[in-house]
């Protein structure tokens, strides 16, 4: 294969994804494997972590994004390239220019977070910010190729791009040749492609298990279908995995060699960021922690050795408050109640001193003294606490009851 120029898909081969890692050599990291103690006790099988958050720009994307533009014939590479991208992608491919000495112009949304776009800019791209949907920015980078005759770098919907994201998955094997089971996010498929790819020309027994948000669930009906369909307005915190449709070229690729594609819910993906940065100590974004979410949301299923494919760690750190703050939720490690009290001096002291004893944590308290419902010289403590997680926030409750207290809700 002669990378840069047009591929039919039955020419993908092991082979190309074997020179994409050889052109990779010294431009993307060799990420590390790690282990991870409570996935595997949760699975019951070894399970570790292919930690693509640490790779260069902090997602895989610059090996499918180098091997595209390293593949360009010299009058396309004087001629510059042009992305669109909220993060990722266009952190990726400003690196990737930067490296080959190929001008980049990178559009993003006006409204995308400013960590990612002062990065992508300190890779030497030229950022414009236009549009506030990603199909807006898509439009808006495809209109200056077609005026400038710049190369448009897609994602994914390319063969290059995906051989050079199939490089994951010889790491894998190299890594952990026992491996048998191999979890990995899914978006436009990508990334699910080239690994699927690599993999399976290798070690055919080995199950790939694709994983996509269920609000941005587009490959279970286009599988179904026989052929890529739309979603429409997909809704995802996981942005990096939020595509309404497959991309034409890894679509069959992954219809040949993925064995199955799970959805996970907005709830697993908080949890499963949260257990990355608390046990694993690992900052992971949310498309990143999918096969995570995965694990938790059915951890009996998956034959070990596992390996979970962390993406990405590009988190907006805004972004990654209010989804610590949803995971810890959602783990039941904040427990909100309202409890009904004696309106007296020193009344909140004793029901904090409860509590206290009981080993959680006050975060707020708001009283409510004008409901119909309550006597004359009744008040109504509204509580937001800090648990340990579930059984404890049962603990709390029941304790609040042994001292005599009106658990509301």
């Amino acid at each position: 294969m002669t990378f840069g120029t047009p591929h039919p898909l039955h020419r993908l081969m092991l082979d190309d994804v074997r020179g994409a890692q050889k052109m990779l050599a010294g431009v993307a990291r060799t990420t590390a494997l790690e282990g991870s103690r409570h996935l595997s006790s949760l699975v019951g099988a070894p399970v570790l972590l292919k930690c693509e958050n640490l790779q260069r720009t902090g997602s895989f994307k610059l090996r499918g994004a180098y091997v595209r533009i390293a593949g360009l014939r010299p009058e396309e590479r004087a001629a510059g390239v042009v992305a669109a991208s909220a993060g990722n992608h266009a952190q990726g491919v400003a690196l990737a220019s930067q490296l080959l000495g190929v001008r980049a112009t990178v559009f993003m949304p006006v409204g995308a977070p400013l960590p990612k776009v002062a990065a992508t800019r300190e890779y030497g791209a030229d950022v414009r910010l236009q549009g506030h949907v990603v199909d807006e920015t898509l439009a808006a980078a495809q209109e200056y190729a077609d005026e400038t005759g710049a190369v448009f770098i897609h994602p994914f919907d390319h063969p290059d791009v995906i051989v050079g994201q199939g490089t994951v998955g010889l790491e894998i094997l190299e890594q952990c040749p026992e491996v048998r089971t191999i979890v990995v996010g899914i978006g436009g498929g990508g990334l699910a492609a080239g690994v699927g790819l690599a993999v399976k020309s290798v070690r055919p027994d080995v199950r790939i298990v694709g994983v996509q948000a269920e609000g941005a669930a587009a490959y279970p009906p286009s599988l179904a279908a026989g052929h890529p369909v739309v979603v429409e307005s997909p809704v995802t915190m996981a942005d990096g995995i939020r595509v309404g449709r497959p991309g034409d070229v890894p679509f069959g690729l992954v219809r040949e060699y993925v064995d199955e594609v799970r959805t996970v819910s907005e709830d697993a993906l908080s949890s499963a960021l949260l257990l990355c940065l608390e046990r694993a100590k690992l900052v992971v974004e949310p498309a990143g922690a999918s096969p995570v979410a995965a694990l938790l949301s059915d951890p009996g299923s998956f034959r070990g050795p596992v390996v979970a494919v962390l993406s990405g760690g590009n988190v907006d750190p805004l972004l990654l408050q209010r989804i610590l703050r949803h995971g810890m939720a959602a783990g039941g490690r904040y427990l909100s109640l309202r409890v009904r009290v004696t309106d007296r001096p020193g009344a909140l002291a004793t029901l904090l001193a409860v509590l206290t004893v009981a080993d959680a944590n006050v975060l707020d308290v708001g009283h409510v003294r004008t409901d119909p419902r309550l006597g004359l010289t009744e008040v109504e403590v509204e509580l937001r606490l800090e648990t340990k997680g579930p059984d404890h926030c049962r603990e709390v409750e029941a304790a609040l009851r042994d001292a005599g207290y009106t658990v509301l809700d």
